[in-house]
């Protein structure tokens, strides 16, 4: 019996309201009997479990006041008259029950008191993604950052099935932290039973086989997310959460509305609306350590989350601006790249001046005001050296550690793009327009392997071990029209 003792209470009532729809009935067929001596012997099981959770609150009331004694007072807290650990552990389960509607679980990783029989599934799927908030606000080895990042990441993005929230509590358990901190430092043979369990629930949400999913609080995808990403495209770009391969949304252009006269049909101003996709696609990472450096290395499971995290931001920051669109995500540049977003230079092969204004000019005035510009930092130089005053006409606020705004506009950095212009070839040397209407799809999830040997040339050990990292990530321009693009 995994019934808690509200799921208990809920059973007898819904027995009893069955017993006597049947008690109701003219003539019980063979059949109802049936049910009716079934539901009875549940009845009785059901309330004698209920009775058992009753007495064991009790005792563990008394043995709660027997502890209290012994603690300093600062650290109970005290609800609906009850004292109770910080940790919650002696929270009292009748007074204070779990709660779907108010998030709060003594323990959110424990799925077997989701009652599943008699529920539709978006009453469970709110009761998963209700344990997960409650599992990130308990969860170890995070920051408030984290927390608030998780939060965000399962309130925005986790859809009707609640994909996103079983995989939180499949990978956020102390059980699991403490399974994969040892696969990660090589030590898998200390891997306790519940532990082990821990790992093959979280395996059996993956794709492939081979691999542990990274734990929910160290995941790059919620690292970048809570830290600010140092690729700058991705801080103003329209970030999503994608469960599946590829991410669907929809987009339309501006409504058309018209005057219509009194008494008259009014006219079509209906809008066309578009299904824009971006692909999910796969990029993987080799951390390598020396075996002296695993051994010496205290809080090896933060640091390699780090440096996954950082090797990832600098991978996107590439493949945000140029990326091709086979087999990585389409840059911005690619994305626009002979479309009617080109604007060409006042003069062919320079760069000058009446450049900048042109492109803001080109810019539709209803993306005008949420733009930014997204050029090499060779290019702003070049701004800089337009006049002798060091670019005056254009930059704003360019010193005192506040961020440089061309014409009015965030000015951010790509260095993968243009820097120099060079003749007879096309130089995309700036990129103005909306970047809300770039979208970047993470999937959330990045699994590691951890490889006990690394060999040499000739296949004998290096004295190394390392972990390989493979991620899903997807971006495209999901409305061409909110850019304009400067080819020199």
């Amino acid at each position: 019996m995994e019934l808690s003792h509200p799921q208990a209470v809920i059973r007898l009532k819904d027995i009893e309201a069955e017993l006597e729809r049947l008690e109701a009935k003219n003539d019980l067929t063979a059949e109802d009997e049936q049910q009716f001596d079934e539901l009875t012997r549940e009845f009785a099981e059901v309330d004698n479990h209920r009775r058992q959770l009753e007495r064991k609150a009790a005792l563990e009331r008394v043995r709660s006041a027997t502890r209290t004694t012994e603690r300093q007072p600062s650290a109970l807290k005290v609800e609906r008259g009850v004292s109770y650990g910080s940790d919650g552990y002696d929270l009292d389960p009748i007074l204070n029950p779990d709660s779907v509607e108010d998030c709060r679980f003594r323990n959110p990783w424990d799925l077997s008191e989701v009652r599943t029989f008699d529920r539709s599934k978006g009453q469970v799927a709110k009761e998963f993604r209700a344990r997960a908030l409650s599992a990130i606000e308990k969860m170890g080895g995070a920051n408030d950052r984290v927390r608030e990042a998780g939060t965000n990441i399962i309130e925005q993005f986790d859809d009707g099935d609640a994909k996103i929230a079983r995989l939180v509590l499949a990978t956020s358990s102390p059980e699991y932290l403490r399974a994969w901190s040892k696969c990660a430092a090589g030590k898998s043979h200390m891997i306790s039973a519940d532990e082990q369990k821990a790992l093959e629930r979280a395996m059996s949400l993956t794709d492939s086989a081979g691999g542990y999913l990274v734990p929910f609080q160290l995941d790059p995808t919620v690292i970048v997310t809570a830290n600010g990403s140092r690729n700058q495209i991705r801080q103003v770009a329209r970030q999503v959460v994608a469960t599946g391969d590829v991410w669907n949304g929809v987009s339309s252009g501006a409504v058309s509305w018209s005057w219509d006269a009194e008494a008259t049909e009014v006219s079509d101003d209906s809008t066309t609306f578009a299904q824009p996709t971006v692909p999910i696609y796969k990029a993987a990472g080799f951390v390598p350590i020396s075996i002296e450096a695993l051994e010496d290395e205290a809080n090896v499971t933060s640091e390699v989350a780090n440096l996954l995290a950082f090797g990832r931001d600098v991978l996107e920051a590439a493949a945000f601006a140029t990326g091709t669109g086979s087999g990585q995500p389409t840059g911005i540049v690619t994305a626009l790249t002979g479309t009617g977003s080109e604007v060409a230079a006042t003069t062919a092969d320079t760069f000058a001046a009446a450049d900048i204004y042109k492109l803001d000019n080109a810019l539709p005035a209803r993306y005008r005001a949420n733009a930014s510009w997204l050029a090499n930092r060779a290019i702003y130089n070049l701004v800089r050296q337009f006049d002798t005053q060091g670019g005056a006409q254009m930059w704003e606020r360019i010193g005192a550690d506040v961020p440089p705004q061309l014409l009015g506009r965030p000015a951010l950095e790509s260095e993968d793009m243009d820097g120099t212009v060079t003749a007879a070839s096309t130089n995309y040397l700036a990129v103005y327009g909306d970047f809300s209407n770039y979208v970047i799809a993470d999937r959330v999830g990045m699994s590691v392997e951890f490889i006990p040997h690394l060999v040499g040339a000739n296949r004998r050990p290096t004295g190394q071990r390392g972990w390989y990292a493979y991620y899903r990530v997807g971006a495209d321009s999901v409305n061409d029209g909110a850019f304009r693009m400067l080819n020199a």
